[in-house]
């Protein structure tokens, strides 16, 4: 049986901000290093071990999915990255507070 396995990147610096981030290529917080180990860790317990990993172009994501395959000790496996799934683009927005806009 084939198993699709979703998990989004950890907390980014503007995540802890309320910030857009969108195509801005912000890396994890601690709390997102941190996030990306318990998901590895996650994993390994239930035996759930990729065959290939996708991420995006960002280094949020590319970070989130080395900690993951590090803390699963499966690291040997292919990780090809797209654009094409890259965050949404927020255009003026990015970089400014949610909570302004």
């Amino acid at each position: 049986m084939v198993k699709l396995i979703l998990l989004r990147h950890g907390q980014s610096l503007y995540n802890k901000e309320n910030l857009f981030t969108g195509w801005t290529d912000i890396d994890l917080s601690q709390q997102g290093r941190d996030e990306a180990k318990a998901a590895g860790a996650l994993l390994k317990k239930h035996h759930l071990f990729p065959n290939i990993c996708f991420t995006s172009w960002l280094k949020r994501s590319i970070h989130t999915a080395q900690i993951v395959l590090y803390e699963m000790a499966w690291e040997h496996i292919d990780c090809l990255r797209s654009w094409k799934l890259n965050e949404r683009h927020y255009g003026a927005w990015q970089q400014h507070n949610k909570d302004h806009i």
